[in-house]
């Protein structure tokens, strides 16, 4: 038996436990996709998760749905194909920070000056989670990491400023801590034509957290909660205050036309040309 408003329909039998190291937010992700799924309607045959490389991209094993696991840094370039191709189907690509922008930077990009209607849900957990904590592109200056034990010399990327300056229809970003909220942003983000981006703050605990005064779970979600606020909150801020916070919520929402229907129109421009 499945409970109403579960999204079980979507995990796979036999596969829990899942991998994720104790107080990852990765967990929490994932029952909220399914949530959204279910939500939505979304069928198995007319959905498509791709993945990369890295502990977010492990995600892939738990989900029923069609899947595409790829290389490094590369699964945004094999969504984008895939919409492409067949413009019907709800892909959905889930990176973490280290897979999207520190290997794959060059294809969000461009996937988000195309404005492919793909989804990407990024967990942001500020390192190298899975090979052992190292210093990333998100990794906040400063901070510790297996590779920069006497604290991090350069600036950290910030995920969703880059989405929006480079065309993205949607952004928003949003945490494990905020669960409801989280859930309300990802509809949204499934929802909208068009590049649409969710990062998600989850610093890795088994790395990261016992690297930089978070030692435990615990610790961490107090950390997000200390930190994150509302956008108007955060624009509010005096600016010498921004740095110690960031803002989560829904920060970019426009509606350009996406890829395909850009596309489509440029086709029939041509076909009429050709008969003429």
């Amino acid at each position: 038996m499945v409970l109403l408003g579960s999204g079980l329909q979507y995990l796979k039998e036999g596969v829990t436990p899942h991998m994720w190291c104790p107080g990852c937010g990765n967990g929490i992700v994932l029952a909220i996709i399914f949530r959204v799924f279910e939500e939505l309607a979304y069928r198995n045959e007319e959905t498509v998760v791709v993945t990369g490389i890295g502990c977010w991209g492990k995600a892939d094993d738990y989900v029923v749905t069609n899947g595409f696991h790829g290389t490094h840094g590369r699964a945004l370039a094999f969504a984008t194909g895939i919409k492409a191709f067949n413009p019907r189907l709800h892909v959905i690509v889930l990176m973490g920070d280290g897979d999207c922008i520190t290997i794959g930077g060059n294809h969000f990009i461009h996937a988000a000056r195309r404005n492919i209607d793909v989804t990407a849900i990024v967990v942001n957990n500020f390192n190298y989670g899975m090979t052992g904590g190292q210093v990333s592109g998100t990794t906040p200056a400063g901070m510790y990491t297996s590779t920069t034990v006497y604290a991090n010399p350069e600036r950290d990327v910030d995920i969703c400023a880059l989405a929006a300056v480079a065309g993205a229809n949607y952004v928003a970003r949003g945490t494990p801590y905020h669960g409801f909220e989280l859930e309300i942003n990802m509809k949204e983000a499934f929802d909208k034509k068009g590049f649409s981006v969710l990062e998600v703050v989850s610093p890795c605990p088994t790395h990261y957290g016992k690297n930089n005064a978070m030692k435990t779970p615990v610790e961490m979600l107090k950390w997000i909660k200390n930190r994150a606020l509302p956008k108007a909150e955060y624009d509010s801020l005096d600016p010498s205050m921004k740095d110690d916070y960031f803002p989560i919520g829904k920060l970019v929402d426009k509606d350009v036309p996406d890829f395909n229907a850009r596309y489509d129109e440029i086709r029939a421009r041509a076909m009429k040309g050709r008969t003429a």
